[in-house]
């Protein structure tokens, strides 16, 4: 029996002609594997809507969450009327919809009657996830007008994770012992689980979200609990691209990327695959496909086990934020990065790795990346928490903070290509270099820069992939 996992992110399912296609797409998938699940996003920009939602209750505004409320009601009616159900699938449909949204405005208020407290991250998971919640029911009804015995499973009954709200990681055992009780009976039965992604549920039943881009980690997770034979992320592009195709315009389609390669690119800021997503794939060496949902014929990218390139090459590179603080001293570093960990934690939810240490004998330099979901009003406000918290130990933390650019370079096998990683360098020669590291899986080279060097060091380096690909045709 072959089985299949299929994600769609919420650009696909925001347009009716993306949501056509989607539907085409799984049924057509249905006809091909024996088992199929799918692992829904919400509607583009609507988990940003809930969270304005959950911003105008903290205010205790009223109108604001009730127009947003009123506002996501018509968006998801309309789509259900430009479908051809009939008319007690519709009623209950819409009685689903407005149940939700009933519970959403119940949760506002319930943010506004606490407005002497901060806005807990726990009210705050359990107002967006109403997104996902609405679209899996879309799906699930309009998937059963074609035929096919779709219904709509709570990640909260199959993902259990830690109690990190905001940025929750599932806990692998006790999920895998809940996928297979609920979603193998249903398989079984050739029932398609349409899974609503992002959302799970700590040990005491808590409403808890994976981060931003979290429905990719989710259909990772339930892909490798349940032994599917092969993941597939449909998106509105063909696939990993070389680079930020809205930066270089040359940027084109990786074809392959090996595990290591494809979890460097999206940690350094490539949009397309959530970061935490990879690691389960590559415990069980399940493929991984990203294609285009306007686009299905092409081949897209796979991600793969595989032996290592006979040559080392560079496949792609990309620029995320970054924070560098340095100081006039040597020392230990251990004070710092627990500061800022603690500090981005408390501020955003999040989580960030120091990506470069280094010292000499009268300095000192590290170097953080930042997580690409904040944007840059979210760095902006973490410098100003950080110097507010440094404040309080002048002695021991004389840092100077700044915002940077990380530029990296993702190729195979790079520890043992110095000759290439130099011509990376001297593609740079005229910029000035912050700190520099390799990353420990081999696949990266990190560049730290100032921020207004980012775009043209971009282009300086997918020079080299494209002089490459030129050289190899």
């Amino acid at each position: 029996m072959t089985t299949l996992v299929m994600k769609f992110g919420g650009a696909a399912l925001g347009t009716a002609s993306g949501l056509n296609q989607v539907l085409s797409i799984i049924a057509q998938e249905c006809r091909c594997w024996d088992r199929v699940m799918v692992v829904v996003s919400a509607l583009d920009g609507v988990t940003d809507m809930l969270l304005d939602a959950a911003h105008y209750a903290r205010i205790d505004q009223p109108r604001g969450y009730r127009r947003i409320a009123a506002n996501l009601r018509t968006r998801h009616l309309a789509m259900v009327d430009q479908a051809p159900l009939n008319r007690p699938d519709r009623n209950t449909l819409q009685a689903d919809i407005d149940k939700l949204l009933s519970g959403l405005l119940d949760d506002c208020q319930a943010i506004a009657n606490k407005l002497s407290e901060e806005l807990s991250p726990v009210h705050l998971d359990a107002l967006v996830a109403v997104g996902e919640r609405l679209s899996a029911r879309i799906i699930a009804a309009l998937l059963r007008q074609k035929g096919i015995r779709a219904v709509a499973v709570d990640g909260t009954d199959l993902l259990v994770t830690d109690e990190v709200h905001g940025n929750a990681n599932p806990v692998f055992a006790p999920t895998a012992q809940k996928a297979h009780d609920t979603l193998t009976p249903m398989l079984q039965r050739d029932m398609a689980p349409v899974i609503t992604g992002y959302i799970g549920a700590t040990s005491r039943g808590a409403t808890t979200t994976l981060g931003r881009g979290g429905t990719d980690y989710t259909a990772s997770v339930l892909s490798s609990a349940l032994g599917a034979d092969e993941l597939q992320i449909w998106t509105d592009v063909d696939g990993m691209m070389t680079a930020d195709p809205r930066a270089v315009t040359a940027a084109r389609v990786i074809p392959r990327l090996s595990y290591d390669e494809a979890a460097d690119l999206a940690y350094f800021g490539a949009r397309i695959l959530h970061a935490r997503m990879i690691a389960p794939l590559a415990e069980t060496g399940m493929p991984l496909r990203i294609k285009n949902i306007f686009s299905p014929q092409q081949a897209g990218t796979l991600v793969s086990s595989g032996p290592d390139a006979d040559e080392s090459e560079i496949k792609a590179v990309t620029a995320t934020l970054g924070l560098s603080l340095r100081r006039p001293a040597s020392g230990s570093l251990a004070g710092v990065t627990r500061l800022v960990g603690k500090t981005l934690l408390e501020s955003l939810g999040m989580r960030s790795d120091v990506l470069i240490a280094s010292q000499s004998a009268g300095s000192s330099f590290v170097c953080l990346v930042i997580p690409t979901s904040i944007g840059f009003d979210g760095v902006e406000g973490l410098q100003r928490a950080l110097r507010t918290k440094m404040a309080e130990y002048p002695e021991k933390m004389p840092w100077s903070i700044e915002a940077v650019s990380l530029v990296t370079a993702i190729g195979s096998s790079l520890h043992r290509a110095p000759n290439l990683v130099s011509r990376v360098l001297e593609a740079l020669d005229e910029f000035e270099i912050l700190g520099m590291a390799l990353g420990a899986s081999n696949c990266s080279v990190t560049l730290a820069l100032a921020q207004q060097d980012s775009r043209a060091a971009v282009a300086r380096i997918h020079e080299l992939i494209v002089r490459n690909d030129s050289d190899n045709v």
